[in-house]
């Protein structure tokens, strides 16, 4: 589930990096290279389980994929917030420049 999930979010995050002219402004490429980092990281460890169990794996109990859904959503939500951190520092729209600056001037 945690590769599925991640594979999602990085397929989303390039479709909206591709489309969308603000998104590369908003610094949409950087969330998706950490969204296909996770997916590759996370297709490394599937190999790795898989000639460790081999067809054992394909059999998770639910309890398995309610914990690697867990997992991939919280690693989605801990990229969104780095992704934030750097739009909130990098400021690639000005928006927060401006408003400091209509203060500091008000």
């Amino acid at each position: 589930m945690t590769l599925l999930i991640s594979c999602f979010a990085a397929i989303a995050a390039t479709i909206l990096w591709y489309t969308n002219a603000n998104a590369r402004k908003m610094k949409i490429g950087t969330l998706c290279f950490m969204y296909w980092g996770a997916a590759l990281m996370w297709l490394v460890d599937a190999v790795a389980a898989y000639l460790e169990a081999s067809a054992d794996l394909f059999c998770p109990s639910a309890e398995d994929m309610l914990h690697d859904s867990f997992l991939g959503f919280s690693a989605i939500a801990l990229g969104l917030a780095i992704w934030l951190a750097i739009v909130l520092v990098k400021d690639p729209m000005g928006t927060i420049r401006s408003a400091l600056m209509r203060k500091h001037n008000g």
